[in-house]
């Protein structure tokens, strides 16, 4: 497979911005629409800080077990130094690698991941397919419009923000639209029980949280200024001016902004393998 160009909002603070912006509460709830039960091996493919994989943990037991991986040494080293619980282990892998080594799951998690990988978002999901136990549960979750919806936004800020998001398609792999090809790629799997939730994920209104404040700030900080855009709206001021107008327009309380999840879950036919 395709490798990774560097994931973009790579930073020393990356562990401690993808912990602090998880809702447990969501996680769970989640994870038991997708059908999440005791006794379950589970995968949670793409981990990150390792928060995710403890709270759904947290729902396979009694007997059940819970292994988390992701690509990253800093991830894993976060998620074995705050997350500790019966049945639960991380490892340091690649997804689009071979998976025999992890063994067979009853169900794989994987959200927020595929985003990262425009290209081949189905490659990878069928890739991940082959760990998972003939009758056992997919589960897809990610953003739809990621970055692109928010109310009342300057024109200039506004382009500009249209701007990163096309040229991280173009340039970067990314997807802003990924939510809505999940449901696809499990049917052309052909996979059964397939159900289909929109939740809303991102939703800011009035002061803000301590946490959403630092999640978009890093967003802004870390992602648009890696991301190569050339920030021509803002002339001589570049980046520096676009900052500064998202700032203004992110600590106003009179902004509102929202962004879907669409998760998306079925079940592997028995006959596959």
């Amino acid at each position: 497979m395709q490798k990774s160009k560097g994931y973009l909002m790579e930073s020393e603070e990356e562990a401690v911005r993808l912990d602090l912006k998880t809702d447990p509460k969501m996680v769970k709830k989640q994870g038991r629409w997708a059908g999440l039960k005791p006794g379950m091996r589970l995968g949670d493919f793409g981990c990150g800080a390792g928060i995710t994989s403890y709270h759904l943990n947290q729902l396979v037991q009694p007997g059940g077990s819970t292994v988390g991986i992701d690509i990253s040494p800093q991830r894993i080293e976060y998620a074995e130094s705050h997350y500790e619980a019966k049945g639960l282990s991380f490892v340091l892998g690649d997804i689009r690698k071979p998976l025999r080594p992890l063994g067979q799951f009853d169900f794989i998690w994987i959200r927020f991941v595929l985003e990262w990988y425009r290209s081949i978002s189905f490659e990878i999901v069928k890739h991940v397919a082959s760990a998972l136990k003939p009758g056992g549960i997919l589960f897809l979750g990610d953003l739809d419009y990621n970055m692109l919806t928010h109310y009342e936004m300057p024109e200039k800020l506004e382009r500009a923000m249209y701007g990163i998001m096309k040229h991280l398609e173009e340039k970067g792999n990314f997807d802003p639209y990924i939510g809505r090809k999940l449901y696809s790629f499990l049917y052309d799997l052909g996979y059964l029980d397939i159900k289909v939730e929109i939740m809303g994920h991102h939703l800011l209104y009035g002061n803000l949280k301590e946490g959403d404040i630092f999640n978009w700030t890093k967003k802004v900080e870390v992602g648009a200024k890696k991301s190569g855009y050339s920030f021509n709206e803002y002339y001589s001021d570049g980046f520096a001016g676009f900052h500064s107008d998202y700032k203004i327009f992110f600590y106003d309380p009179r902004r509102f902004t929202y962004t879907p999840i669409i998760c998306v879950r079925g079940r592997k036919p028995l006959n596959c393998f």
